[in-house]
């Protein structure tokens, strides 16, 4: 392979971003739990959903959704947490796309199988980039649409959401065609939005802070203003800033498909990159971890389950022996304790650590922002 080759395949899996940061990570001492004490895992599934994706198989959009209806509950409602919960599914779903679904995803959400979130894309057809008008008034539009059925609705009147960008291009990061709007984490945060969790992601969007829960200052004149930012740490001091919670990003060699090569690992669940037991280890062995509440072991994985060709990994067989292995190795209450939490508990609780919150992180699902007001 050429130098140019390689350098083509650095960039394209976005390393030059990541890697060195990566590599800092794995030299740096990591703080220990205290002995004795159990490690609580926090194990959050987010979804860029989108049931009309042309590339995810043969089925129409409404028999995907149908087969969320039927097959989820099945699968889900056999399995349950240390705090009695069924595995917990974080749909983000798309304002373009049929709103008519959002009745399906919200009684899947009434019968405690998840919950549901803004996933937007914004402005990569059109000729013309987005301002910031232009995006406050969809997220807006998005918001009060929602609310008809309850969605970001909060007991005491307000709406707050958590937020993934379409095609990873938060803050203009990779461009007008696909975003355009270099202030947009100031947008979001102005409409209620609470946390992002875009991220990991392999590709030029992807910021040099890995591994890590952090707030982000925006810099309204320039891209990708998460690219650093500060440490949400136990006991820290709260910040005014949008919280960014990433998923796991590094190099395993555990693989069904490089026997003499590491893989990358972004956190993804689909057909090229299933679960199985060795890369569950390797999630709980690199767990992100908060500064000064180090048995709290934070694991946000990320798919696009609208896609039939991925389903046995969501809904199936694959999914089943995951979260059975999960509660079979990882839940026996003295070494580990198993939570299953939405992308919003997942906010609450790193919120509550941040607060000097200890004990069972189960208690603080809802810790800031309330449970959304379904109907």
């Amino acid at each position: 392979m050429s130098i140019i080759s390689r350098m083509k395949g650095i960039q394209g899996r976005g390393l030059q971003f990541w890697l060195p940061a990566y590599v800092r990570q794995l030299v740096t001492p990591k703080e220990q739990a205290p002995s004795g004490i159990p490690l609580h895992i926090l194990f959050c599934l987010v979804d860029h959903f989108e049931p009309a994706n042309r590339d995810g198989g043969v089925q129409t959009p409404d028999e995907r959704v149908s087969a969320w209806v039927e097959r989820y509950p099945h699968m889900a409602g056999s399995h349950r947490d240390a705090d009695g919960r069924h595995p917990q599914h974080s749909w983000f779903y798309p304002p373009h796309l049929d709103h008519k679904y959002l009745k399906d995803l919200v009684a899947l959400c009434k019968k405690g199988f998840g919950e549901i979130e803004m996933h937007l894309h914004h402005n990569h057809m059109s000729p013309f980039p987005d301002t910031s008008e232009s995006l406050k008034a969809k997220i807006m539009k998005c918001i009060d649409d929602y609310a008809q059925y309850g969605i970001f609705c909060l007991p005491d009147g307000s709406r707050h959401f958590a937020f993934i960008h379409g095609d990873w291009s938060l803050d203009n990061a990779c461009g007008a065609e696909i975003c355009g709007v270099n202030d947009e984490i100031t947008i979001l945060k102005e409409c209620g939005c609470f946390a992002d969790f875009t991220f990991p992601s392999l590709g030029i969007a992807q910021p040099e802070t890995i591994n890590s829960i952090y707030y982000c200052k925006d810099d309204p004149a320039q891209p990708k203003s998460y690219n650093r930012g500060f440490l949400l740490k136990a006991g820290g001091q709260p910040m005014d800033e949008l919280l960014m919670i990433q998923g796991i990003i590094g190099l395993r060699w555990a693989s069904r498909t490089h026997r003499m090569r590491p893989s990358i690992e972004a956190s993804n669940i689909d057909k090229a990159d299933h679960p199985f037991d060795a890369r569950t280890d390797y999630w709980i062995k690199n767990a992100i971890k908060i500064a000064g509440r180090p048995d709290w072991c934070f694991i946000k994985l990320h798919t696009h389950g609208g896609r039939d060709i991925d389903f046995d990994y969501l809904l199936g067989e694959s999914a089943d022996a995951m979260y059975t292995y999960l509660e079979r190795k990882y839940n026996d209450g003295k070494r580990y304790i198993l939570h299953y939490v939405t992308a919003r508990e997942m906010f609450n609780i790193a919120k509550a650590a941040e607060a000097g919150r200890t004990g069972n992180p189960g208690a603080y699902r809802d810790f800031v922002v309330q449970p959304y007001q379904y109907r």
